[in-house]
């Protein structure tokens, strides 16, 4: 039995063996240069007989269902009352519920009041997925992002204080070689600032449908970045990030050249030490044909 998905479906790779609720359709937002992965879609929000229905159906197919994820890309655009009723019946109907996850843009979450947070929280919604993208204004308005480094660090931070656990993605390569050093010292200092529980690194993968609107936002200053390039921003980052508090890092997208993984604060001197071997260890690189989002 299958769910009448509307496409593009979207979910985050630590979400593969989720069940996925679209309980919104589209990105309310969905102005990101970097991004089409909405572009076909206007954003709606689906009915609670909609929502119920599904809900109702999966329960009986897989009533084992231990996590679940809010599509589209907009889930928290959702009134927070109506967020909560269909969290708290998801709860209901699947009695083995470890989790409860989705999307979240800075400007979701800072328009929610702390009090909508929290009781969203406490009736079983646990985790959201945001894209910090880049910590450099620069890039950030480059690539129309609809937020600045100190939104992102406000809205990260106010999710925690409500009980979320945080899992932010950053894009390799997403000032070209132009703004690298901004982009890196940026994201390094907005990760520091905020230290989400989960950090992924991906590296910039533009659609043939959007490449060129994203490189007409640089004003002809963009240069994509190479692999070597991308490695190094990427032992820049790590080298950069400061925190106490423990940060699960993974840099094993798809889109990324090199894999690299680990623990902060623990395990970032030897997240610089493999980098630099990988350096001189250019055959282990992922070939570019089996690369992409």
């Amino acid at each position: 039995m299958m769910l009448n998905y509307d496409a593009p479906l979207y979910r985050p790779p630590s979400e593969a063996r989720s069940l996925i609720f679209q309980v919104t359709l589209g990105c309310s937002f969905n102005e990101c240069s970097f991004c089409d992965m909405y572009r076909s879609k206007e954003y709606s929000e689906r009915s609670w007989d909609e929502i119920k229905t599904e809900i109702d159906m999966m329960a009986n197919y897989l009533p084992d269902t231990k996590r679940v994820f809010l599509a589209d890309g907009d889930a928290l655009n959702l009134d927070s009352e109506f967020m909560i009723k269909i969290v708290k019946y998801i709860r209901v109907k699947f009695a083995n519920i470890e989790r409860i996850s989705c999307y979240a843009m800075p400007m979701n979450i800072l328009k929610k009041t702390p009090e909508e947070l929290k009781k969203m929280n406490e009736a079983g919604l646990n985790m959201f997925y945001l894209g910090i993208e880049s910590g450099s204004d620069i890039v950030l308005k480059k690539v129309t992002k609809g937020a600045i480094a100190k939104t992102i660090i406000k809205s990260v931070n106010k999710a925690k204080d409500a009980g979320y656990e945080m899992s932010c993605m950053i894009i390799l390569g997403l000032g070209g070689k132009t703004y690298s050093k901004e982009h890196i010292k940026g994201t390094a200092e907005v990760i520091s600032a905020c230290s989400p529980q989960y950090v992924g690194a991906l590296t910039l993968y533009l659609e043939n449908g959007i490449k060129q609107e994203f490189i007409d936002k640089f004003e002809g200053e963009f240069i994509k970045i190479n692999d070597d390039e991308s490695l190094k921003e990427l032992h820049d980052l790590i080298s950069q990030i400061e925190t106490k508090n423990e940060i699960i890092f993974r840099a094993n997208h798809g889109s990324n050249a090199y894999t690299i993984k680990g623990t902060f604060p623990q395990d970032k001197q030897n997240m610089i030490d493999k980098i630099d071997w990988m350096k001189q260890h250019p055959e282990i690189i992922r070939p570019q044909g089996l690369r992409g989002f």
